[in-house]
């Protein structure tokens, strides 16, 4: 029987079970896909996340972002350098994903891939977990199964709220004037945006309704190959994908008994600009850590989890949600007050290198648009 087991090897899985192995502990992760596998994203990441590992990302990092531009309906643009910060990571995430399962097995985890995991249940102490390979025990259990997951509706806990969003992969030769720049639209999808990585063989482009769940899905598509159309690139090999997109929309428990949620079936993704790797990975340092203390004997080590993702970043998404509901309203003055402006662009640049929160300017950012919409407020 292990200590803990683990249902998905994705960036908040393979956190939790490297920093479990780290001290020592029997953890088994399982996921349904074999790795490396194919996982629709845009690829961008916090170098911030370096803090939270004993490892050198270098060999998965397949290019670093500087500027930033931004645009309106793919037009009235931006670009900003960002300053002071280190460069944005771009990464694949069938080789980010494995490289972090790989960190995690090196300590001393165990991995079944290929293993569908089909029913859970707590007997006395222990979790009883049917899986294609067989029956698997644990003391605990950590349900990282990512967006369409079932561990979280297994276990009771309320389901994260849901839009609908795509990513379009394209291979193609990269010109060196743009590889260090990323690239975010406001305006072309109503409720939502858009935003392209460059990596060394290629651009992801992604779009998501952030605000609104009724989205048009079918736009997705037509909107994303406008959007790189626009930066005249060869479409000859493209991969498009259509995926839901759990965000963060309300503090709420993560935990029952002897068991956690975490990733984005937690629905821990930013509801304003949509990153979900680095949340994801500080659920996973904070799983373990949970994990860790239930079984040292803390009997409120679980709660306390749920706890501290809804105060040290929940409530900063629900920040991050009050921006998103009032840019969204009001998105082409949002645009020029809250995007735009040198400042306000590079504000969002250190959100994304995860040298700001959003705890940290949301009130300002607040009282500009609130300024834009309403005469006299904010003077």
């Amino acid at each position: 029987m292990y200590d803990c087991l683990v249902i998905g090897a994705g960036p908040a899985g393979s956190t939790a079970a490297y920093h479990l192995a780290k001290q020592g502990k029997s953890v088994l992760v399982v996921d349904q896909a074999t790795f490396p596998r194919s996982k629709p994203c845009g690829g961008g990441v916090s170098p911030a996340i370096a803090n939270w590992f004993d490892c050198d990302f270098t060999p998965v990092i397949k290019n670093t972002v500087s500027r930033v531009q931004y645009t309106w309906k793919l037009g009235d643009s931006v670009t900003i350098d960002l300053v002071d910060v280190p460069p944005m990571w771009m990464v694949r995430r069938d080789q980010f994903d494995n490289f972090l399962i790989e960190q995690a097995t090196a300590l001393g985890a165990e991995f079944k891939p290929n293993t569908e995991v089909s029913a859970i249940k707590l007997e006395g102490q222990t979790w009883k977990v049917q899986t294609s390979q067989g029956e698997l025990e644990a003391s605990y259990l950590i349900g990282a199964d990512g967006v369409k997951g079932k561990t979280a509706s297994w276990l009771g806990i309320k389901a994260a709220k849901q839009v609908p969003a795509a990513t379009l992969e394209i291979s193609t030769d990269v010109a060196e004037n743009l590889q260090n720049l990323a690239y975010f639209d406001f305006g072309s999808l109503k409720n939502g945006f858009m935003w392209a990585f460059p990596k060394s063989d290629g651009f992801s482009f992604s779009g998501a309704y952030v605000r609104d769940a009724k989205g048009k899905v079918a736009d997705l598509k037509k909107q994303l190959t406008k959007f790189a159309q626009s930066l005249n690139l060869d479409l000859s090999k493209i991969d498009y994908q259509e995926y839901p997109m759990n965000i963060w929309d309300e503090d709420r428990a993560l935990h029952t008994e002897k068991a956690l949620i975490a990733g984005e079936a937690s629905g821990i993704v930013d509801p304003l600009i949509g990153e979900g790797i680095r949340p994801a990975i500080f659920t996973g340092v904070k799983a373990a850590e949970a994990v860790n203390q239930a079984l040292a004997g803390n009997n409120a080590a679980l709660s306390n989890y749920s706890e501290t993702i809804n105060k040290e970043w929940g409530s900063d998404l629900s920040k991050a949600n009050n921006v998103a509901g009032m840019f969204y309203k009001f998105p082409k003055i949002a645009y020029k007050i809250g995007v735009k402006r040198p400042t306000a662009g590079q504000t969002i640049g250190k959100i994304l290198c995860g040298e700001l929160r959003y705890s940290d300017v949301a009130e300002k950012i607040n009282k500009k648009l609130k300024g834009s919409f309403i005469p006299g407020f904010g003077k």
